[in-house]
């Protein structure tokens, strides 16, 4: 009689399984205690507290705070990247209107995930005091391959529909003005209410006039008129 051996590959799906809600437990316990705290502030102790496991289940899956941090980090960035993807899927027009949908997706970050905003905001000021630009780069490398080629190629085809400013540089328009946007939508998301009590504004209509104001910048000054279909 022949002996049905256990098929060890479907064995090993619940367990996967149970290892990524392990790991995403502990990462959104430690999100929770930097928004509240700051990053500097929490400790691996608190993490596995907030978290209710032991010490010895988390250093399974992070041996330290940083590697908490990026792994946080990987993970909104990622998740920034692909609903920018998917609003760009949806534009089949100018360049212009396709750059102009890729800024509506840090407003929607902003005001739907503002606590992911403010953890980059937090990172931003770490990562320019104590890592590498390399750590940096091998993220985005996972998250982006290409690079930020298609930022310089989206630029190209701005200028050659006409959508966009002709004196652009490729290489250089679209790392700048995401600076500008992302440095605006961190600080806004970092101040929260504070905005509207010192500027008597809400942060969505500070977001609008940012964005609309280097939208302006890029748009060419005599826009293409569009072809009939």
């Amino acid at each position: 009689m022949t002996q049905t051996l256990p098929d060890i590959s479907q064995a090993a799906v619940p367990y996967r399984a149970h290892r990524e809600r392990q790991r995403r437990r502990i990462l959104s316990a430690a999100q929770e205690l930097f928004d509240a705290k700051g990053i500097d502030r929490v400790t691996v102790a608190e993490i596995v507290t907030a978290t209710g496991i032991r010490a010895s289940t988390l250093y399974e899956y992070f041996s330290n705070k940083d590697e908490i941090v990026w792994a946080l980090v990987e993970d909104v960035m990622r998740q920034g990247a692909e609903h920018a993807l998917r609003a760009l899927e949806t534009v089949h027009g100018s360049a212009l209107e396709k750059v102009t949908v890729l800024f509506h997706a840090f407003e929607d970050q902003l005001l739907h995930h503002p606590a992911h905003v403010r953890f980059m905001a937090q990172f931003d000021a770490m990562y320019a005091r104590d890592w590498t630009v390399e750590q940096l780069l091998s993220v985005e490398g996972r998250i982006m391959p290409s690079g930020f080629q298609g930022l310089s190629d989206l630029i190209r085809e701005g200028i050659a529909d006409g959508s966009l400013r002709p004196d652009l540089n490729p290489d250089l328009t679209m790392q700048s003005v995401l600076n500008a946007v992302i440095g605006t939508q961190r600080r806004l998301a970092s101040l929260g209410d504070r905005v509207e009590k010192e500027y008597g504004q809400p942060i969505h209509l500070l977001f609008r006039e940012t964005v609309r104001i280097i939208l302006l910048g890029l748009t060419a000054a005599e826009r293409p008129a569009r072809r009939k279909t």
